[in-house]
């Protein structure tokens, strides 16, 4: 059977980021409209779609009852007639974020009963929604954030951290909310879906502690303004937790997760005679090590079939971390590629994409790359060396001159990261 590896694998990337499209898969999830006003707030890359399917969705004869404001990243605006949309920084906050955050804040405080409150949000709406803590500033904030991005931190503990030196994060806005009913429409981007750990989770208990903030400081040792540690040491005004009355009247919905858009990719292979293989959802790890443990199992399916006969795909999410040691550019998906080709060295019949749904790898302007058995070749054809490359970080460099870098732009969704390793 013979397939276009490069179009095949581009299929099921769009199959992954067309099922988290909020035009898709948020309308089946909208509550009823409130007896009185529903106030639509939100953060994430997705923010302003969602709030249009929102607005395109909503009954007719209640929209003049519909209003809010979402915070998305800039270049991720969509035209919404009754939400505001504001464009902030990400993944380092700025004052935008801020801004936004406190209008956020102040939009839900003072409803009633008989209004409710519509919360949307999606991977990105932690450094988004940046609004500090009494006493700390948003330069202090930058600086923890700029810190958390080098240091090889996951996304569960990069948001403990945030969570602690928030006002709105780790369930505050659900307390400022209340009275009023909360609804949570939630796309995750985070391995194993907790609600908790998505945009360090506005509107839903904390479990974690300013404890375990400072536990992530001492593990990583990163560096903190003055004002921060003693914030943390202080350990006042912890977040709302599990059984708090702030919680009484809230619901929270997934209605978009990276194993949804892994299953629409398996689809896509099964239909052009591809047995898909999901690995995992939530896989996380440095990435040039899960690329070594991936490049092992693509090996065991060329020759020995297994975990499936060829040809075959190996679907995998999550989000791998990059410690960074180098100076080249690139993010985590062009990063766990250059260590993939590497560890091919250019094995035949061996192809991959890494991309990000978001349409943005790390602080780059491509969503990822692909990877050929003939990449090293191609890129050594310009002078560039893949081993090279991966020593200083620059997955980027590698598969610029390869000729395999994936432009999509802002995706307006966000699933977390998708790898596909096609073995024909």
């Amino acid at each position: 059977m013979s397939h276009d590896p490069d179009t095949l694998l581009q299929a099921m990337f769009q199959a992954a980021r067309q099922a988290a499209d909020p035009a898709v898969c948020l309308p089946p999830h909208l509550p009823a409209p409130a007896r009185g006003r529903t106030v639509v707030v939100g953060a994430g890359k997705a923010a302003a779609s969602m709030a249009r399917a929102v607005e395109q969705h909503w009954p007719q004869d209640r929209l003049d009852d519909l209003d809010g404001i979402v915070v998305t990243r800039y270049g991720h605006d969509v035209p919404c007639e009754r939400i505001v949309v504001v464009e902030a920084a990400h993944p380092v906050p700025d004052s935008a974020g801020e801004k936004a955050a406190a209008l956020i804040l102040r939009k839900v405080q003072g409803l009633g009963p008989d209004d409710q409150v519509l919360c949307l949000i999606s991977g990105g709406g932690s450094a988004l929604l940046a609004l500090p803590a009494p006493g700390l500033t948003l330069a202090d904030k930058q600086a923890v954030n700029q810190a958390l991005l080098s240091c090889g931190a996951n996304i569960t503990e990069m948001n403990c951290l945030r969570k602690h030196l928030s006002a709105i994060k780790g369930g505050r806005l659900a307390a400022a909310a209340a009275p009023a009913p909360l609804v949570s429409l939630l796309i995750s981007d985070v391995p194993g879906d907790d609600p908790a750990v998505i945009a360090s989770g506005p509107t839903v208990p904390d479990p974690t502690s300013f404890a375990d903030a400072l536990a992530v400081i001492e593990k990583y040792g990163i560096p903190l303004p003055p004002a921060v540690l003693k914030h943390l040491r202080a350990g006042k005004g912890e977040t709302p937790k599990p059984g708090d009355v702030a919680f009484a009247n809230t619901r929270t919905v997934m209605i978009a997760t990276p194993q949804m858009a892994l299953e629409a990719a398996a689809k896509v292979a099964r239909a052009a005679g591809i047995t898909p293989v999901i690995l995992g959802d939530a896989i996380e790890g440095e990435a040039r090590e899960v690329a070594m443990v991936m490049a092992g199992i693509a090996r065991q399916a060329r020759r020995h079939g297994q975990p499936a006969g060829t040809p075959c795909v190996l679907l995998s999410g999550g989000e791998t971390t990059v410690t960074m040691r180098g100076k080249g550019r690139g993010g985590r998906n062009a990063e766990f590629l250059t260590a993939l080709a590497v560890a091919l060295d250019g094995a035949e019949g061996i192809y991959a994409l890494a991309a990000d749904t978001d349409g943005i790898d790390g602080s780059e302007d491509n969503a990822g790359a692909l990877l050929r058995p003939d990449s090293i070749a191609r890129a050594a054809m310009k002078g560039i060396d893949v081993k090279a490359c991966l020593a200083n970080n620059d997955g980027y460099g590698f598969f610029q001159a390869a000729g395999s870098l994936i432009m999509t732009g802002p995706t307006l969704t966000n699933v977390n990261d998708f790898r596909a390793i096609l073995i024909l």
